[in-house]
């Protein structure tokens, strides 16, 4: 009796062997079967992964790249919309000068450069205009009640011929004589006054106000409250 139990338990044995091998036979095959799906998904998420990451990468760099951009122009436009007449009455000369430079290019103005100085030949800023034609600027940061006389506008003159500029401009903050208007409108040189470079500086451009050279100093009565003001 306890040999044919013995029996038993060792055909049983056996049987859930077979049965366990029979699994790992059919796991086997059907992991092999499945694998080269199981490949291709994971290469896919793989794919879809990367992909996710580049397009987030640069929508954020694009919106940092556009952040910038808005918070450069936003400084720009707040600097601008500061740099009033005021601001550019307690300026230096350079500092002025600058100002200019700056105007030029912002109007296309080409090889723009500053030269103003010791021994500038009575030139202050440099360039082409956006035609091409080269120009001589001279600049004078002068408290509004004072007047650009004619001998300033001459030294002008002299820089135009000894630069070999096609075109002359003269840049104040005050008015000109009318004998220095009379001499610039003579030999085409282009004077800004306070009013035109008020203008200019607000966003006219350079070229629309040459075509009005020689106009627009302002009434008479505003130079006499100009000079009430700062003759104080």
């Amino acid at each position: 009796m306890a040999a044919k139990r013995k029996g038993w338990a060792v055909r049983r044995r056996r049987a859930a062997q077979r049965k366990a091998a029979v699994g790992v036979l059919a796991a086997v095959v059907l992991l092999g079967l499945l694998r080269p799906m199981l490949l291709l998904y994971l290469g896919v998420l793989l794919v879809c992964a990367v992909s996710g990451w580049m397009v987030w990468r640069l929508r954020r760099t694009d919106r940092l790249l556009r952040s910038e951009d808005a918070a450069w122009r936003r400084q720009e436009e707040i600097a601008a919309g500061r740099r009033t007449l005021a601001a550019i009455d307690v300026m230096s000369g350079t500092e002025f000068e600058e100002v200019v430079a700056e105007l030029c290019r912002r109007d296309g103005c080409t090889q723009v450069r500053r030269v103003g100085g010791a021994g500038d030949n009575g030139a202050d800023v440099l360039g082409r205009l956006p035609d091409g034609r080269t120009m001589v600027i001279q600049c004078k940061r002068y408290a509004p009640h004072r007047t650009i006389a004619s001998r300033e506008v001459r030294d002008l003159l002299g820089a135009k011929v000894h630069f070999t500029a096609d075109v002359a401009v003269f840049v104040a903050t005050t008015r000109f004589s009318p004998q220095a208007e009379a001499f610039a409108v003579k030999h085409h040189i282009i004077t800004l006054h306070r009013d035109f470079f008020g203008l200019w500086n607000n966003g006219t451009l350079l070229l629309s106000l040459a075509e009005l050279n020689g106009h627009g100093q302002g009434e008479a009565r505003h130079r006499a409250r100009w000079k009430r003001t700062y003759s104080k």
